[in-house]
């Protein structure tokens, strides 16, 4: 049976690679206006989904990334599940990365979960029956367990092409604790004490373990790369070989460059469309869409 994936526009790139890989896959491009465009002169979103009628009761799934404009692309995403809603498709949505994902948490009155608000909406409202999404921020919360969210993880791969470059003797750690709780690996006592603020409670852990090694640094997102800049600071001080960094979700291109400039190495995946990617998620995609 054959699944149709419907992409935003942060993904058309993915799709293109998605064409030439898979024949039971198929890819369907929203259409533009008469303009030639996907959206209206005064900025506002069109869409538009070629023979939507026909896909009644498919199994369709969309693919999007939060990311470079995560508020226009969920206007652009929401537009495309009002129309598969209203034609009675299998709808799913896969999320290469997930916008608002570590607004995750009310940290302080008058503020609201918008990663819940927005999982809720999709389930509720446009009846998606599952969410997948890489490396998702909030992964291990306990709300989490509420949805039908698949969580895939890109760090196996990271790692693998690490290790091929590099060889075994490497040491991967996390720059916090919250990525601890993602992926497994040991991470450094790091708090957000609210939507602003981070603190590095305590790297005392790393003396013992670093010195003379490869470090690895595995984390989820790198925006402005703050966090990795001062945990390169940290390994360096306790005597670590070299420092890499791992990163699923490159946000910022300041940021990548920052960190492209400190550490020894960058790894980073494309699930969000970045000139320094330099590993493909593409196929992680298409197993675990095949799979589920």
């Amino acid at each position: 049976m054959k699944i149709f994936i419907i992409p935003t526009l942060s993904v058309q790139y993915l799709a293109e690679k998605i064409k030439k890989k898979r024949d039971n896959f198929r890819i369907i491009f929203p259409t533009e206006n008469k303009d030639g465009k996907r959206c209206f002169p005064d900025g506002e979103i069109y869409i538009k989904i070629p023979k939507a009628e026909k896909l009644k009761d498919r199994r369709v799934i969309v693919l999007h990334s939060g990311m470079p404009k995560p508020n226009e692309g969920l206007i652009e995403l929401e537009l495309i599940l009002q129309i598969l809603r209203d034609s009675e498709t299998k709808t799913e949505v896969f999320f290469t990365y997930f916008p608002y994902s570590q607004q995750d948490k009310v940290f302080e009155k008058g503020e609201t979960n918008i990663a819940e608000n927005l999982i809720e909406k999709l389930i509720n409202y446009y009846n998606v029956k599952k969410i997948y999404i890489i490396d998702a921020h909030f992964e291990g919360n306990k709300w989490v367990k509420k949805y039908p969210i698949i969580n895939i993880s890109a760090v196996p791969l990271l790692i693998e092409k690490v290790k091929k470059e590099f060889g075994k003797d490497i040491l991967f750690v996390s720059p916090d604790i919250g990525g601890k709780r993602r992926t497994g690996i040991r991470g450094v006592e790091k708090k957000r004490l609210d939507t602003w603020t981070v603190e590095i409670k305590d790297s005392k852990g790393l003396e013992n373990i670093v010195k003379g090694r490869v470090i690895g640094v595995v984390d989820d997102i790198l925006e402005t790369g703050g966090t990795l800049d001062r945990f390169y600071d940290e390994c360096k001080k306790f005597g670590a070989k070299k420092v890499i960094a791992l990163i699923t979700h490159g946000i910022l291109s300041s940021g990548i460059q920052r960190i492209k400039k400190k550490y020894w190495k960058l790894y980073l995946t494309n699930t969000v469309r970045q000139k320094r990617a330099d590993v493909d998620v593409t196929d992680l995609i298409l197993n675990t869409i095949s799979k589920n």
